[in-house]
This record gives structure tokens, C-alpha cells and sequence, in this order.
């Protein structure tokens, strides 16, 4: 296993993340799936620099992003989203792409139940063959009920990687199982070797090591599955907008430092969130590697 991390939580220059997890001891970066922003020689050539690689990177549903759905247009959008995704990973030198099948926040659905299901279920066997030819390994992740209707336990997400072909896998995420599965850790055993990926963050979303996840007994469970791939960190601190906040450096409120579009500005808000000063941002980043680091090594 390795330390890796997701970067669409925070919105700043690609080169200021790849620095940042390169100081704090990080082996690689799992990238918002962002295809138009990023150029990826340039980016593949500031991880070399830093000595990181790209793990992959994690599709961002916006809205309109939807494999589910009946209307034609709207999953051909989707599919061709999911290709570009893949096709950056590809000249990143990458090894996978986590999807999330649906629009996030999304939690009313649009047909029926056996439609959405065909509908998801030929709209990843494109992706599946884009995959293959591109080199780059896909996973399905489950997310809880409370941003998705479609995909939210683990069993759910191998039904979707079974139907889908023999070489389509699951990623987990700790703050999702946590809330969806009634033995999270039987859930990870249960995926076994299609475990592709695996995303952290603690019970209540802040930096590992902030709630109530025994990481010891989680990671020692990874280990005893074989999986040996990335451990992908995805804190989405949860902003305290009272007087009760213990954290008074947590709030950036001069947005002028952020490198954000609206889009991702609607979708880091939707998420409960906010935009973190660059100083509480560093330290949750720092108390995940010193939390991980000591029990994978």
C-alpha cells in the first residue's frame, strides 16, 4: 500500500497540491477528473519533478453527468466524459479511474429500476472497452444514500463491476462505508481481489485520525485482503459556520486566492463544505500521513 490524494477538495494551482504531498511524504495523487483543465504533460512532468506519480483520478458528477438515465443524450455526455477521463489518466502514466455512476447529490431517480439498471449497466460496458483500449483499470464506487440513490454499499457496486466485465472493479471509501454497511469491514472483505482502490477519510469527514475509525484494525483488514494498492485521502473538513468553531483559522473568506470555477464552487458547498485557509488545509493533509504512514509501512 501507498499514500495518495485526491486534489478536487481544494481549489489551487495543480503544482501547490503536487509540492505539498511530496513534503508530507506522500507517494501519489488520484486527480478530480478534470479533463479540460489540466495538461497533462505539464502535470506529469511537475510529479516527476516531485517524485509522485498519478494513481488515477475520481470522476466529479456534476449535474448532467449521469449513466443511469433514460435520456439518450444525457448518458452519451456521460460516457464520453468517463473516455476523456480515462484518455488523461492514460498520458498521465495513471493506472485507474474510480466512477461514480450518478450524478452526485442526485437522490431521485428518473425510471424505473430496471431501466437504470440496463441503462447503467451497457453505458460501463462502452466505458469498460474505452478502458482496455486505453490501458487504464476502472472501479465503481459506492456513495452514501445521502448523495446518491443509485450506488451506496458495496454489494451494489459488484453487482454493477460483475455485470459490467470480468475486469471491472470497486473502489471503497471509509467515510461512506461507514455510514452504509452494517460491518464495514466485512463489506472490504467481501469485494476481495476486485478491491482496486480505496478512499480515506474519518466518520465524520475531517483528516484520519479526527473521529472514530479504528485505522489500525481498518488497514490491518486491506492487509489481510491482499490489497496492495493506494490509500487515497479525501477529507472534506465540515465547516462549523457558529460560534462554537474550535477552529478559527479554518475558513478562507478571501476567495480571491482560490483558482475555482463556479462549478466547483456549487459542488465543494453542496458538499457540506467550504474553502479552507491554506494553513488548516496543510494540517489535515500532514495529520492523515502521520496517522496512515506508521501502519502501512
Amino acid at each position: 500500500m501507498h499514500l495518495s490524494m485526491h486534489n478536487w477538495m481544494r481549489a489551487e494551482p495543480i503544482e501547490t497540491t503536487i509540492r505539498r504531498l511530496a513534503r508530507y511524504g506522500y507517494e501519489s495523487i488520484e486527480i478530480g477528473g478534470e479533463p479540460d483543465r489540466y495538461d497533462t504533460k505539464e502535470v506529469k512532468a511537475l510529479l516527476d519533478e516531485n517524485g509522485l506519480r498519478c494513481w488515477g483520478a475520481v470522476t466529479l458528477m456534476f449535474e448532467g453527468l449521469h449513466l443511469p438515465s433514460p435520456d439518450d443524450a444525457v448518458r452519451e455526455h456521460t460516457i464520453q466524459y468517463v473516455k476523456d477521463v480515462i484518455t488523461m489518466v492514460k498520458e498521465m502514466d495513471g493506472e485507474l479511474v474510480t466512477i461514480v455512476p450518478a450524478t452526485v447529490g442526485k437522490v431521485n431517480p428518473d425510471a424505473t429500476p430496471e431501466e437504470e439498471w440496463k441503462n447503467a449497466v451497457e453505458s460501463m460496458k462502452e466505458i469498460d472497452a474505452w478502458s482496455k483500449r486505453e490501458g487504464v483499470r476502472i472501479c465503481i464506487e459506492p456513495i452514501n444514500r445521502f448523495e446518491t440513490y443509485f450506488i451506496s454499499r458495496a454489494n451494489q457496486a459488484l453487482a454493477l463491476a460483475e455485470a459490467t466485465s470480468p475486469e471491472c472493479g470497486v473502489c471503497l471509501d471509509a467515510f461512506h462505508i461507514n455510514i452504509e454497511e452494517v460491518d464495514p469491514y466485512e463489506a472490504i472483505r467481501s469485494v476481495g481481489d476486485r478491491l482496486y482502490d480505496f478512499h480515506v477519510a474519518d466518520t465524520n469527514r475531517f483528516a484520519c485520525g479526527w473521529g472514530h475509525w479504528d485505522w489500525p484494525k481498518l488497514i490491518g483488514t486491506l492487509k489481510e485482503c491482499g490489497y496492495d494498492g493506494a490509500l487515497t485521502v479525501e477529507f472534506v473538513a465540515p465547516v462549523d459556520r457558529t460560534p462554537a468553531n474550535p477552529y478559527p483559522n479554518m475558513v478562507e473568506t478571501d476567495l480571491s486566492k482560490l483558482d475555482i470555477s463556479e462549478e466547483q464552487k456549487k459542488f465543494i458547498i453542496d458538499h457540506g463544505s467550504s474553502f479552507l485557509t491554506e494553513e488548516f488545509y496543510s494540517e489535515q493533509v500532514k495529520i492523515c500521513a502521520d496517522t496512515l504512514l506508521p501502519l502501512i509501512k
